[in-house]
């Protein structure tokens, strides 16, 4: 009954210090909201652009640590001139809970057509925003 007890008792240690070694990550942040907006403060709500805007994507990030990585990722999915679904840009913020602002601007007229911007929230796509220019 001993040696039972004993190899039972060395089974947990090694359970144990096995899942000590792993690295677990958990987190609960997560986008509350997320618009397009064509002033830096959110308030105006759009989804269509003239040609001579800057685009701004307004993020609302909750329950986040401070390390937590956003990303947008911004691309001309079907717009005059331009190959679709070409990349325009990529930007990276870490960021704790809040409001998160994402902008793109151009120094020449926005070609007219379709975009969209995936917000990346740890590295995985949590919101795309699709918007256009007339």
């Amino acid at each position: 009954m001993k040696v039972g007890k004993v190899f039972m008792l060395i089974g947990l240690v090694v359970l144990v210090l096995s899942l000590a070694a792993c690295e677990v990550s958990f987190s609960t942040a997560n986008i509350g909201d997320a618009w397009m907006s064509n002033d830096e403060a959110g308030k105006n709500r759009t989804t269509v652009f003239a040609p001579d805007e800057v685009f701004y994507a307004q993020v609302n990030l909750r329950n986040a640590p401070d390390d937590t990585k956003l990303k947008a990722v911004w691309t001309a999915v079907e717009a005059e001139s331009v190959e679709p679904n070409y990349v325009i840009n990529e930007t990276e913020f870490v960021s704790g809970s809040g409001q998160v602002l994402f902008n793109l601007s151009n120094t020449n007229p926005w070609p007219a057509g379709k975009y969209k911007v995936d917000i990346y929230l740890n590295d995985k796509v949590a919101k795309t925003l699709e918007f256009e220019v007339r």
